[in-house]
């Protein structure tokens, strides 16, 4: 489907449907719905970039399920792989047995991975989501080392389940869970703009790779030698937080040194959306773990696990789930890996969000409620604040919440689907498909920019229309 905006609204679609739709979603759905809450649509088609919903209004998505669609919604090298496998008669669900599909699909993905780490890699899969090959991370380093604690770091996010969340930073949805951190040593992540030092920059990074050394090396730090550090080279749900590359390297280094697994998340930063195809390729660091999943499967359910051999020492049946045998995903995965790769898509990433970053920075001096822009390639966040608030120690205003909230839901009015993230979820993230085009990247950041400009000029004095 080739969506062009002066195209009619569905007629099979009536507008009062998706009202009809909405209310039965809101009686009958988990009040942990989250998404569902901050667009109030009904999608009925999807192609590359745009979705349409039941009413026929179009929108940019510039959320890509949470950066699962690399290639957009419907790419056609999906939609291929999709039917190829269906109608060659393969098994769809066969636990963990041997496939062509899972060889092909390994293969395409060792042949992505920095050569350092793929040469002794071992790969696991896990059940559908992200969460789980989390989990099984922790499961695996804890059974190799013998030990139980674990580093992980503020502004972090690895999932929902009891591992994965205790590892993460958020407070709220820790907190119905009485001791579920007990085992978690939280660390400093260096968030420049909100540096836990009140330094930023460089000297921030600096002084969280000193904290974390002399914690550690402390006899009375009251740190027990942990099963593994978890960390983001570019913190996703956090706000789009990317770690300087020196700092990468030391914490591989202090890892290294103190014979504590490193596990990289890389299951938002991965497949090229960092303008990497990998984020740990930008500091050159060789972790011992790898978490993948969302745009590996080629927006289908696939989480695995790649490590180092060395730490292979689980027992049959030590990790298992019954979704981890997902034939369509694998195919649907090994498509988008090799187009992602032979299109130069992370390449195009890096290019596309540089010039997106660039006219951002540029508002910025326009419009003071946006206190900061930062990420990596597609993986970018723009941070609203109240420019009337009191600045930090390092300069930053004030969280905006509710102002970041008027303006997903201006963006919304204006075709555009964003989310938020980061702390106080005072931060607009912009995750689009790599695929998007020059035109498109324009019309984000124009609807954006008039929705910030229009909630906020009726507030602030100085912000130009």
């Amino acid at each position: 489907m080739t969506v062009h905006p002066t195209d009619h609204p569905n007629l099979d679609h009536p507008p009062g449907k998706a009202d009809a739709i909405l209310q039965r979603q809101r009686a009958r759905e988990s009040s942990a719905r989250t998404y569902a809450r901050s667009f109030p649509i009904v999608p009925a088609r999807a192609q590359g970039m745009t979705i349409e919903g039941t009413d026929g209004r179009r929108y940019l998505d510039c959320l890509s399920g949470a950066g699962t669609l690399a290639l957009g919604h419907n790419h056609p090298v999906v939609l291929e792989a999709i039917q190829r496998t269906v109608s060659s008669g393969a098994p769809l669900h066969v636990l963990d047995l041997a496939t062509p599909e899972k060889d092909e699909f390994t293969d395409a993905l060792f042949a992505t991975l920095p050569s350092s780490f793929a040469d002794k890699a071992r790969i696991h899969f896990c059940g559908p989501a992200g969460t789980d090959a989390v989990e099984a991370a922790f499961k695996l380093m804890q059974t190799a080392t013998g030990r139980r604690g674990l580093l992980a770091f503020t502004g972090a996010y690895h999932g929902m389940t009891a591992g994965a969340l205790a590892a993460s930073g958020g407070v709220t949805t820790k907190q119905p869970v009485p001791g579920i951190a007990a085992d978690v040593t939280r660390l400093p992540y260096p968030y420049s703009y909100r540096c836990p030092f009140g330094v930023g920059g460089e000297g921030g990074a600096q002084l969280s790779a000193q904290y974390t050394e002399r914690l550690l090396d402390d006899p009375n730090g009251g740190v027990v030698p942990p099963a593994a550090m978890i960390l983001e080279a570019v913190q996703g749900e956090g706000g789009a937080v990317p770690a300087p590359d020196a700092w990468l390297r030391e914490m591989r280094r202090i890892t290294a040194e103190r014979e504590i697994p490193l596990i990289v998340d890389e299951v938002q930063t991965g497949v090229g959306r960092t303008g990497a195809f990998w984020a740990v390729e930008h500091s050159g660091i060789v972790p011992d773990a790898m978490v993948m999943s969302k745009a590996i499967g080629g927006s289908l359910p696939l989480a695995v696990l790649v490590y180092h051999e060395d730490y292979d020492g689980w027992l049959p049946g030590a990790h298992t789930g019954t979704f981890r045998g997902n034939t369509l995903a694998m195919a649907t995965g090994t498509a988008t890996l090799q187009h992602v790769a032979k299109e130069g898509l992370a390449e195009r990433a890096a290019t596309v969000g540089a010039r997106m970053t660039a006219r951002l920075e540029g508002l910025r001096t326009e419009l003071p409620t946006i206190g900061d822009v930062r990420g990596r390639g597609l993986m970018i966040g723009v941070e609203l604040v109240d420019p009337e608030g009191e600045p930090d120690a390092c300069g930053a205003r004030p969280f905006a919440p509710q102002l970041a909230r008027q303006v997903r839901a201006a963006c919304l009015d204006r075709g555009l689907i964003v989310e938020l993230g980061g702390r106080h979820d005072s931060t607009v993230r912009l995750l689009p498909p790599l695929v998007i085009t020059d035109e498109q990247a324009d019309a984000v950041l124009d609807r954006l920019a008039d929705a910030i400009t229009t909630v906020t000029a009726p507030q602030f004095t100085g912000v130009q229309a």
